[in-house]
């Protein structure tokens, strides 16, 4: 059984939709931790100690959050500038996160559409977390495709909770070890493979 680590920053959260959804949906198993950044850490004194040792202890990590101007709020890339030590996480010596898996869950209000070369926002969201991948990559981790929620300001609360649902279960999957990493690698996002893996399996 894979252990997953979710760190989740959403600096208003009380007025997301998507996330409090997304949020109510990550089942309470053994082996599945949340890790709310500015829950945690309002003064954004983050314990790096404690932030090590907890990725330490998962195999996967995750990184949920909305899309805030092509990047993460401030509190995610503060987490990334202070715990992703040098000599711990990367460099010569850095080795502590070799082999593990991460990706990003992320909303984004504009739509699947909009993030395409020829559309509104004339790149693809490959593009917009390439930083994240390569983020990984130094730290020689597995980087996958995100799970992601788009056109966030068009959706009704039955679409929100149908992406709920499927988060719940990509992380069931993920947690079972029931995706190959081929399948995992392949998929352009994660949604869509948890639409294949189920069904499959019906």
């Amino acid at each position: 059984m894979r252990k997953i680590l979710i760190i989740f920053a959403h600096p208003v959260l009380e007025k997301s939709r998507v996330h409090k959804r997304l949020l109510h949906h990550i089942p309470h198993l053994d082996g599945i931790t949340v890790n709310d950044l500015y829950e945690n850490y309002p003064d954004f004194d983050i314990d790096v100690t404690r932030e090590q040792q907890l990725l330490l202890a998962h195999d996967i990590i995750i990184w949920q959050h909305p899309l805030y101007w092509y990047s993460a709020p401030a509190m995610l890339k503060q987490w990334q500038d202070l715990v992703l030590e040098h000599g711990w996480a990367y460099g010569k010596d850095g080795y502590a996160l070799r082999g593990k898996k991460v990706f990003n869950v992320i909303s984004s209000g504009s739509s699947l559409q909009s993030y395409q070369r020829e559309g509104y926002q004339h790149c693809t969201i490959t593009e917009v977390l390439k930083p994240f991948e390569r983020t990984a990559e130094l730290c020689r981790m597995t980087y996958l495709p995100p799970f992601w929620v788009s056109g966030t300001h068009k959706l009704e609360m039955p679409q929100i909770n149908e992406y709920g649902k499927r988060y719940n279960q990509l992380l069931q999957l993920l947690r079972q070890e029931n995706l190959k990493d081929e399948e995992l690698m392949q998929a352009s996002c994660l949604n869509d493979l948890i639409e294949i893996s189920q069904n499959n399996l019906a």
